[in-house]
């Protein structure tokens, strides 16, 4: 096993600057909304990549309907 003892890879540690970036980078989202994130579901990584993709799910059907492209 190669990870430092108490290391767990599924939790953010947003208290770490640098992993704090790698995790923004890797959801594809700010530092910001990563700990607005956190602070909403907890540190648990899949958590938090399932509440950003909430927070950023729309379909199709709502982004044509909210441009007014619905003919």
């Amino acid at each position: 096993m190669n990870q430092a003892a108490g290391v767990q890879p599924d939790r953010i540690d947003i208290k770490d600057s640098a992993i704090t970036a790698k995790w923004a980078n890797k959801l594809a989202v700010s530092e910001l909304q990563l700990k607005e994130a956190v602070a909403a579901v907890g540190d648990k990584a899949a958590d938090v990549e399932m509440h950003l993709k909430g927070t950023r799910s729309i379909t199709n059907d709502d982004r044509v309907e909210e441009l007014g492209a619905d003919r």
